[in-house]
């Protein structure tokens, strides 16, 4: 007896759909997905009710910053409030008191018409010098 034989048939899956689905979801994640890069200045803000110092006249830098943006350190105002004049004024105060910004303390007043933006640029300048005992003075409002 004589038996036909079958043709086999090469079993192909096709992945050109597969494909094409992976490459959309890819494109839709790329598409969807924000991407931020945060900086962030780690400080930790005094609390209004306490006033007590524990740091010493001679390590602290005092920084004001008036409600038109003009800063003052230790009492001499700064002509120009560029950022590099900022820094080169810490800079020289750090070498006067033969400090490291490690060692300093540094106390940002603002008065309370001043722009958030000279406080962020004071704080990015000091951040860059290695400040890292970092105070925003505030009033005492009251007793709880």
């Amino acid at each position: 007896m004589k038996f036909k034989r079958r043709v086999r048939q090469d079993i192909d899956v096709n992945m050109t759909p597969l494909i094409d689905v992976v490459f959309l979801l890819l494109i839709f994640f790329m598409v969807s997905t924000t991407f931020t890069k945060d900086s962030h200045l780690q400080l930790q803000l005094p609390k209004a009710q306490l006033s007590a110092s524990s740091e010493s006249v001679g390590n602290q830098l005092q920084l004001v910053i008036d409600a038109a943006g003009l800063y003052s350190i230790d009492g001499k105002v700064l002509e120009y409030s560029g950022l590099d004049n900022i820094k080169a004024a810490m800079q020289a105060w750090l070498s006067k008191h033969q400090l490291s910004a490690a060692d300093a303390h540094l106390t940002i007043s603002a008065d309370a018409g001043t722009a958030h933006q000279f406080v962020v640029s004071a704080m990015d300048v000091a951040g860059q010098l290695g400040f890292y005992k970092l105070s925003i003075a505030t009033l005492q409002t009251g007793k709880p």
